[in-house]
């Protein structure tokens, strides 16, 4: 095993944030946070990205193991990513086995309008657990390169895999066969958060559009899995917003009965919530802001969630304003803030820092529930800058960046019976 290197940065319940005037104040917080690496290092050509990862349950006597997945992206391309990798640990991140190519996600050949010399792979990739089944299953899409490069008009399909705890293995990917509609040609679940039912059904979000379309809409699939193969039932509300490219890259939670959405948009971030405990049937999409009415300043990233019994539901997200101009996108730091069920907005007086920001972008993470005492939450330092050179990682080394993959754990404070 190789030991990671591990800050404690929060030892009590009291935590500093930053203002939206820059001021800093403490607050109290129903979580420590503890910060640590898994990883880092990198050779000034390539960089991990898409870290996230997924928990199997402890059992008598030992840990939960947690299995992360990763993989290389090339500096010098754009979304040029490679096969993933994976690094496991057994003792709640204390060490992580060093990351390990897996061959079953190695790019393949593969052809589309005429071209027999592209190739394909998978990206964008998240496990969680699945309790029903008790296998891991990871689901992404799929991306089509041609020399090296991401083609710009291909089909993408909805990717799964599912990892046995008992073998440490992962079975050969698969794709998610969809209705025979054009809308569905261009469909996949990369980077979202899924949601399961109690009988082993997968409410899993999706963007999808036609081959050569501008704008993504947003659905939830209603799948069901036997721990072998996702079989899609039935999809719920189709959603869009007419700015630039639509709603893309969206996560669902279940909180108190009802299901939540917060969906990528190039401009602005969005949220849309279920009727009632319909899972399919969804609110028209609404902006994220803060509880002032403000715009909380996310754009052209994802977002996700966290959610706890007892504290409540949260969002983790990027924003303009954080003095991070230096940033591509504005992607780092990682903030963490409580959200306002009814209302649809974040609570300001609650956002605090997750993940520092060191020159580098964070935007492309996951969140792991680990046990009802501790989620984590997962992120790359992804070592490409803004332009004019955006290739050239100096300027994030400069400012502190080492492609570290950070593994930042919530350890939740418990109720005043003393149950969480």
């Amino acid at each position: 095993m190789v030991y990671s290197k591990v800050a404690i940065i929060a030892s009590c319940f009291l935590s500093i944030v930053v203002t939206n005037k820059g001021m800093t104040q403490e607050v109290t917080s129903p979580f420590k946070i503890e910060r640590t690496v898994a990883t880092q290092g990198f050779d000034g050509k390539f960089c991990w990205v898409h870290a996230r990862a997924g928990a199997v349950p402890s059992t008598a006597g030992s840990e939960a193991m947690v299995v992360m997945t990763l993989q290389k992206l090339q500096l010098s391309g754009s979304d040029v990513f490679y096969a993933l990798n994976e690094m496991r640990t057994t003792n709640l991140g204390k060490s992580w086995t060093p990351p390990v190519e897996l061959q079953s996600f190695a790019r393949v050949p593969f052809a589309f309008d005429g071209h027999d010399d592209l190739e394909m792979t998978v990206c964008d990739f998240t496990p969680q657990w699945h309790a029903k089944t008790e296998t891991l299953l990871g689901t992404g899409h799929t991306v089509v390169y041609e020399n090296n490069r991401v083609r710009k008009i291909r089909p993408r399909e909805v990717a799964y895999a599912v990892y046995h705890p008992s073998q440490e293995t992962w079975a050969k990917w698969r794709t998610v066969e969809l209705p025979n509609e054009p809308k569905f040609r261009n469909a996949g679940a990369g980077c979202g958060q899924r949601a399961d039912l109690q009988n082993g059904e997968v409410l899993l979000p999706i963007y999808f559009k036609e081959i050569g379309e501008t704008q993504y809409a947003t659905t939830v699939l209603r799948c069901q899995f036997d721990g072998e193969t996702l079989r899609y039932r039935e999809h719920g509300t189709e959603m869009s917003v007419d700015v630039k490219r639509g709603l893309a890259e969206p996560s669902i939670t279940e909180y108190d009965g009802r299901y939540f959405l917060t969906m990528r948009n190039d401009d602005h971030g969005y949220v849309s919530v279920s009727e009632g405990n319909d899972s399919l049937k969804f609110s028209p999409p609404k902006k994220w802001t803060f509880d002032d009415g403000s715009d909380l300043g996310n754009y052209n990233t994802q977002q996700h969630w966290v959610r706890h019994p007892i504290h409540g539901l949260w969002l983790v997200y990027t924003r303009r304003g954080a003095d991070n101009d230096h940033v591509f996108r504005h992607r780092a730091p990682l903030f963490i803030a409580k959200v306002d069920p009814e209302r649809l907005h974040v609570i300001r007086a609650t956002e605090q820092i997750v993940v520092p920001e060191k020159g580098a972008r964070l935007g492309n993470f996951g969140i792991t529930e680990v046990s009802e005492n501790e989620t984590w939450i997962t992120a790359t330092e992804w070592m490409q800058g803004i332009p004019p050179n955006p290739h050239d990682p100096r300027p994030l080394v400069k400012r502190g960046a080492d492609n570290r993959v950070w593994v930042v754990k919530l350890n939740w404070a418990k109720s005043a019976s003393g149950a969480q």
